[in-house]
């Protein structure tokens, strides 16, 4: 049975709910958009001979929101600190998706020993605006229903967007524009990118990119699964994970 140390801690105007268990060396578990650490805890308690870190990030689960609008940076610098005050130095680090985002811009400034992504887009390409975007545009610039704005947007955003709190949707808004291919390139360390072949959130085609741009990525496609492999297909990546790690 694993013993799971439950704690907070306090970063500037933020309460960090965390856990930790195992001993042995540091792996940190950054969870996706909208989730929490019960989406990294099975994982982690398959991780032999570690000591495993998983946090509610900024605006999830039990940890408050950010008292600004945070960007990818911000949430890395804010990982950094957290990681410096719970002595965890040079982890093993592993994301998925928007959790992803935060370990590639972590991994390009700070040491870290490996590097594993689940489904975490890094490359923002221009593309042509929605209709739905196109409709939000027209009604801000429309005497008298501009304030309609907000109430379309929670219609026809996706969930995430609708389901967020209006300082989550404005960083939500900023992390997915966000292009981090230059960060993604500045990685060294051994990447491994673990993906479902039918993830639409983030295509395999956006992980084949990723693998390119980085100096020493690796890229397995788990066939038949979607932008939660890691969990639907557990005990194949904990095999994965235990030859890599």
């Amino acid at each position: 049975m694993v013993l799971v140390n439950r704690m907070t801690i306090n970063i500037g105007t933020i309460t960090v709910n965390y856990i930790q268990y195992g001993e042995g060396e540091d792996v940190v578990l950054l969870h996706g958009w909208g989730q929490n650490i019960q989406m990294m805890d099975p994982l982690g308690k398959k991780l032999v001979n570690k000591r495993v870190t998983i946090l509610d990030l900024p605006g999830f689960g039990e940890t408050n929101e950010p008292d600004f609008v945070f960007d990818v940076h911000d949430y890395t610098e804010f990982l950094h600190e957290f990681l410096k005050q719970v002595q965890v130095k040079k982890p093993i680090l592993i994301g998925h998706s928007f959790g992803g985002r935060i370990a590639i811009c972590y991994a390009a400034k700070y040491p870290v020993e490996k590097l594993i992504l689940f489904g975490a887009p890094c490359i923002r390409e221009e593309v042509k605006p929605s209709l739905k975007v196109k409709v939000l545009k027209t009604l801000k610039t429309v005497p008298g229903l501009n304030r309609l704005s907000e109430v379309a947007k929670k219609f026809i955003g996706s969930s995430d967007y609708r389901n967020a709190t209006p300082r989550m949707r404005d960083i939500l808004v900023k992390v997915v524009n966000e292009d981090l291919s230059k960060e993604a390139a500045k990685i060294s360390v051994p990447t491994l990118l673990i993906w479902g072949s039918e993830d639409v959130a983030a295509p395999v085609e956006d992980a084949k990119k990723m693998e390119s741009l980085m100096k020493d990525a690796a890229l397995i496609v788990l066939d038949g699964y979607t932008h939660y492999a890691y969990l639907e297909a557990l005990p194949r990546v904990v095999s994965i994970l235990e030859h890599f790690i």
